[in-house]
């Protein structure tokens, strides 16, 4: 079966502006959580979503989620991290639904609302000929690589260099076994689902995203992301 796990596991420390977590603020009247798994419930291919949220939001991301086109959403409590949520998502499904060895994970990130269908298809389809899939986009500046955060280290071939965004997409079986046999250190260290399965011998896909594909992190981004769901609509 094909999981979708969303990450609202974020508190929004960097939204400061309001006291909801960026993945409950309101675009076009809809909290973003909501707009989210809306792109997920319209892709037939996925069986089932799983919505990671920090614990003292659980009730709220439930009463968020009560109307009936999301009666088959299941809402688990978050972690510490992005990877520890990412993490008790993963392993709540298997304490829920039966599973397989094939079973696919695609994890996103709530605060993308924007991912269109045809980029969590192809991340689904990846797995086809690869371990997993990372969606991505060609780097259009310039990167600098700095030790101290004071001068240049080196500035590497930008030809060579792109730009993470989510959805990430890996079998369930082989991120479990290889994030249960990870030190803690490690995983204090690491944000990303794909540096692990890259940096413990998985063969990752890149997948094209899309420019507008954002992430919600701040008010410019939220500013950014109003602007472009009324330009949709127009």
């Amino acid at each position: 079966m094909n999981f979708a796990v969303l990450l609202a596991g974020g508190t929004g420390t960097r939204m400061k502006t309001s006291a909801l977590p960026k993945q409950f603020l309101e675009l076009g009247g809809e909290p973003i959580l909501r707009l989210t798994v809306d792109k997920f419930l319209a892709c037939p291919r996925i069986d089932h979503i799983i919505v990671a949220a920090p614990a003292i939001w659980m009730s709220h991301t439930r009463d968020l989620l009560r109307d009936a086109r999301f009666a088959d959403v299941h809402v688990c409590e978050g972690g510490h991290t992005r990877q520890e949520s990412l993490y008790r998502a993963v392993k709540h499904i298997e304490s829920v639904f039966p599973v397989a060895d094939d079973d696919i994970v695609i994890s996103h990130d709530v605060a993308r609302p924007f991912v269109s269908l045809r980029v969590i298809e192809e991340n689904i389809d990846a797995l086809q000929h690869y371990d997993a899939a990372d969606t991505v986009l060609p780097a259009t500046d310039t990167i600098v690589e700095s030790d101290d955060q004071r001068v240049i280290a080196g500035i590497p071939d930008r030809k060579r260099m792109y730009q993470g965004q989510t959805p990430q997409t890996f079998r369930r079986i082989t991120y479990l076994n290889l994030y249960e046999k990870l030190e803690q250190t490690y995983l204090d260290n690491v944000t990303d689902a794909a540096r692990i399965l890259v940096e413990n011998g998985c063969t990752v896909a890149l997948v094209r995203g899309d420019e507008f594909n954002i992430k919600i992190t701040t008010e410019y981004d939220l500013r950014i992301a109003s602007f472009l769901l009324d330009a949709a609509h127009d």
